[in-house]
């Protein structure tokens, strides 16, 4: 199994594209997420939506969901492109078309349209799971922003490599919050994060200074992502503890694993 980082970036970066991520086996494709950029990102890593063959949206932000119409309309029009699967909770996937999608997709010239003309859709229950190539892809629900008193929909995954049974947590969006997700952490054995990179602390996102103060054991296992152009960036480098240029990471310490460079193929037969 490998993982492709096609976008590593925070929702505003110009360098590193925003945060999305395809899960590759069996010569078959997942992309996490697909951002506003996503056309470019893909094209980057050497893809396009041609190459896509299934979607899993964490949560309704444009930089995760703003490209998943030019998808789409892009696989819906070329004959040679079989429709996609979309994947993901039962609640956000409707509350994707009735509020994000619907206005540009629900019709064409000639035809009214709904979601399952452009994909086949997969939704997932709370605590649910779904099996894609047999990978186990477990939805694991995270805090990244309250709508006034309640938790804005915003799920992860929990997956299991069925290779090597060792798991990844990826956790998409989610606040600076080890009470709640530090089990999660402890099950993982690669660990993909969200990370700003902010003077401030936006509050709705895992901060570097944070992420800092986490326990070795868990910081080791940690890939970074979602960050701001002044991580990885030819003139602003010296500034953060870096690995040698043109290597993937720029590290915690010089050692361990720390942000991710866009582009990178990760092969989890590498987990230890």
């Amino acid at each position: 199994m490998k993982i492709i980082f096609v976008g590593t970036g925070s929702a505003f970066t110009l360098n590193n594209y925003q945060t999305n991520t395809v899960i590759s086996r069996n010569g078959k494709n997942l992309l996490i997420d697909a951002g506003g950029d996503i056309r470019h990102s893909l094209k980057f890593s050497g893809m396009s939506y041609k190459d896509i063959d299934a979607i899993y949206i964490t949560h309704l932000h444009s930089d995760h969901l703003g490209g998943l119409e030019s998808l789409a309309f892009c696989s819906y029009f070329d004959p040679k492109c079989e429709k996609p699967t979309l994947i993901g909770n039962s609640e956000l996937i409707r509350e994707a078309w009735n509020s994000s999608l619907k206005g540009g997709l629900k019709s064409i010239q000639g035809k009214k349209t709904s979601l399952e003309d452009y994909f086949d859709v997969q939704m997932i229950k709370k605590n649910g799971k779904f099996f894609w190539e047999d990978i186990e892809f477990r939805i694991v629900q995270s805090v990244h922003i309250m709508d006034e008193y309640s938790i804005v929909p915003s799920y992860g995954l929990m997956i299991t490599d069925p290779d090597s049974n060792k798991k990844i947590y990826y956790t998409g969006d989610t606040q600076f919050c080890p009470a709640q997700i530090s089990c999660f952490y402890d099950q993982a054995d690669l660990i993909i994060h969200d990370c700003e990179t902010t003077p401030y602390k936006s509050g709705v996102h895992a901060n570097y200074l944070d992420l800092i103060t986490l326990p070795e054991n868990t910081k080791k296992k940690m890939i970074l992502q979602h960050y701001q152009d002044n991580v990885i960036d030819p003139n602003q480098e010296d500034n953060w503890k870096a690995s040698a240029k043109g290597a993937p990471f720029t590290c915690w310490d010089g050692e361990n694993y720390g942000f991710i460079k866009k582009g990178f193929v990760f092969d989890t037969s590498d987990l230890k």
